[in-house]
């Protein structure tokens, strides 16, 4: 990790001071609907956004864990930050897969924030020089402060018909910068409302050779450990680190209510009644649970990486079995805390109620749906299954 950079004590640091001001200001971010411009240049400033990107681009070259303990410390305080530092961080792994030229030219700027789309919802068609894409994709979650943006693209003909490219091209992920794309106001939502997660569209944008990632990743340009990470798995497993640290606020909010707070008819605060003391300890379970397991499966694809120089299918599927876990056991810890907070957990001053609604739209993200575990469950029993998202 670069010494000009700091290192990752100071980077956690720096994010619960962002995150602190972005909780005192959640009306806000909610009402914005995006981020606000003051703290996007303050996490910019962190580097936290270039923790993926390797040192030879001036990146932190940090961890996978570097990254997803960056994202659960913010999100503890706003999810919509944490969620933002999620789509921005993972989206550089591709980094590691650009040509030197592009990488360079996209990730050597240290201001470069980016994210977007991976699946192939747009359609490329060969031109000179490069692909002529069209294409309107959903979940754009920060495009509103990226200064590029991705979108996942299949390779078609002249027609309609899906095509690959004489050197094997299919499905890249290409880079747009932003002033060749449009964003459409679609994201109004039960929570993470301030990730801007709109749709956005590009019509006959030329995308010059190379400019692009495959999708999946296959052999890395950089040949580092990291950049041998499973992208689809580090999106789960990112998306997991919102989830676990939205439920430790919601545990440390139901501890401080509970303290305080004289349920109507009663004579004792709530700590003092045992179904909540006993409610506690079960959020704190499922928490420690969640949060356990997905570390221990994100350090073995990481040695993996290092030792082996590649990480298995059942290394790759564990990963996502532990980030499903994680979101469906953070879940569980913030409903009981939602559910133990009472009446007071339903009004929108309520922070018990802006976890609820920030961790209940974090667990309808694909990358973490338990309708992904019928896929892992065939690979389990060893049935055909294609392992490329996995």
């Amino acid at each position: 990790m670069t010494d000009t950079l700091g290192g990752q004590r100071e980077l956690l640091e720096a994010l619960h001071d962002i995150g602190a001001r972005a909780d005192a200001r959640a009306a806000e971010i909610r009402e914005l609907r995006r981020l606000p411009t003051d703290l996007v240049e303050a996490l910019i400033d962190t580097g936290v956004f270039r923790t993926w990107v390797p040192e030879r681009y001036g990146g932190r070259g940090g961890s996978a864990a570097d990254l997803f303990e960056a994202i659960e410390a913010v999100s503890y305080h706003e999810a919509s930050v944490g969620w933002c530092v999620m789509v921005g961080g993972t989206t550089a792994l591709t980094s590691g897969f650009l040509s030197p030229r592009w990488a360079q030219e996209i990730y050597g700027d240290p201001r470069t924030v980016s994210g977007g789309f991976a699946g192939p919802v747009g359609r490329a068609r060969p031109v000179d020089g490069g692909l002529q894409v069209s294409g309107r994709w959903p979940w754009g979650s920060g495009t509103t402060h990226c200064t590029w943006i991705v979108g996942g693209v299949s390779i078609s003909s002249e027609g309609e018909g899906l095509a690959v490219r004489s050197d094997g091209l299919r499905t890249p992920v290409v880079f747009f910068p932003r002033a060749d794309v449009t964003l459409h106001d679609t994201w109004h939502t039960l929570g993470l409302a301030g990730t801007g997660s709109v749709d956005y569209e590009v019509t006959d944008a030329f995308v010059p050779e190379g400019r692009w990632a495959p999708f999946p990743m296959g052999e890395p340009v950089v040949d580092e450990p990291l950049y041998r990470f499973t992208s689809v798995g580090a999106l789960a497993a990112g998306v997991a680190s919102v989830s676990v640290g939205i439920a430790r606020r919601a545990i440390d909010e139901l501890i401080a209510l509970a303290t305080v707070k004289v349920p109507a008819g009663a004579a004792r605060p709530l700590a003092q009644r045992a179904g909540i003391q006993s409610q506690v300890v079960e959020a704190e379970a499922a928490w420690l649970s969640a949060r356990a397991v997905l570390g221990r499966q994100v350090e073995r694809c990481s040695q993996e990486a290092v030792q082996d120089g590649a990480i298995s299918d059942e290394t790759r599927r564990l990963l996502r079995v532990a980030a499903i876990n994680a979101t469906e056991r953070s879940a569980r810890a913030v409903d009981i805390a939602y559910n133990a907070g009472g009446g007071s957990s339903i009004h929108d001053t309520s922070v018990l109620q802006r976890l609820f609604r920030d961790l209940h739209t974090a667990t309808q993200h694909g990358s973490t749906s338990p309708l992904f575990m019928e896929r892992l469950g065939r690979m389990a029993l060893g049935v055909e299954t294609d392992t490329g998202i996995v």
